[in-house]
């Protein structure tokens, strides 16, 4: 979707990957609503996008609130007629702990920012595009870590919480119909405040050059959005892994397609 003129939403989008990406949208004419709990670092945020002549409006409230999820949709409704795009960007980091010894009202925390708080937030605007059956999109910012577990040890309710935001997104994909663009980003190491090791790290990525990268992604409105090109390493040893099991405990054999589902209920379904 070209967001000139388009009102882009963007949860989180007072620091990092979120003011980073809106900047960039911005500056291809996107009309910006940047949402998130710290009302002294939105109207931060939106000074400065505003004194580099972007239209940037703020609405405060936390992704894990539905009411408050509603009151943003309503704000942009009211404010700039619709919203165009939501870009489910809002997250936390945790505890690096091995799972084992993660408390695990901590992991619940991460789940409800990073994993129920998109969800909320597509269930909130999609239904509303679907009301209006207009060209929309539908991003969510997940992770490598969606991929593979990037961390040497420990992050699992963080890593589990992308993956879950990876499937969640593919689900949505194969259900929106083809005027709802759908997308799930991937950002690799980059710098930003979701952790004291990604904000001062000198190996990650620069957030707007990162930034600048994934743009013109979303706007060709591509499904996947993608950054680090080394990921590919990674995921392939993963793959590799799984593939070496079935080959030798579940190679194909003739007639095994009669196990796919999607095949089954394509065959229903005639």
């Amino acid at each position: 979707m070209k967001v000139d003129g388009k009102t882009v939403v963007i949860t989180g989008g007072a620091t990092g990957i979120g003011l980073a990406l809106g900047r960039e949208l911005g500056k291809c004419g996107a009309r910006l609503i940047l949402f998130e709990p710290r009302a002294g670092r939105l109207a931060e945020a939106a000074a400065d996008l505003t004194a580099d002549g972007i239209d940037a409006k703020t609405q405060c409230g936390d992704v894990t609130d539905p009411d408050a999820l509603k009151a943003l949709a309503d704000f942009a409704w009211a404010e700039n007629g619709r919203a165009d795009m939501l870009i489910n960007n809002a997250g936390i980091g945790g505890s690096m702990k091995s799972v084992i010894k993660t408390d695990p009202e901590e992991a619940r925390r991460i789940f409800e920012v990073n994993f129920w708080g998109m969800w909320k937030g597509i269930s909130e605007f999609g239904r509303r595009f679907l009301a209006e059956e207009k060209p929309a999109a539908i991003y969510s910012v997940a992770s490598e870590n969606a991929l593979f577990n990037a961390f040497p040890f420990g992050g699992g309710a963080y890593v589990a919480s992308k993956h879950a935001i990876f499937g969640l997104m593919d689900v949505l994909r194969r259900e929106a119909p083809e005027w709802l663009t759908t997308g799930v980003i991937i950002p690799g190491w980059v710098q930003s405040e979701l952790s004291d090791f990604n904000r001062t790290a000198p190996a990650a990525m620069d957030v707007g050059a990162y930034a600048a990268i994934i743009a013109p992604q979303i706007e060709a409105g591509e499904y996947y959005v993608v950054s680090h090109g080394y990921n590919v390493v990674r995921f392939d040893e993963r793959y590799d892994e799984m593939k070496a099991a079935f080959a030798e405990y579940a190679p194909r054999e003739e007639g095994d397609d009669q196990y796919d589902v999607q095949k089954f209920v394509a065959k229903m379904q005639r």
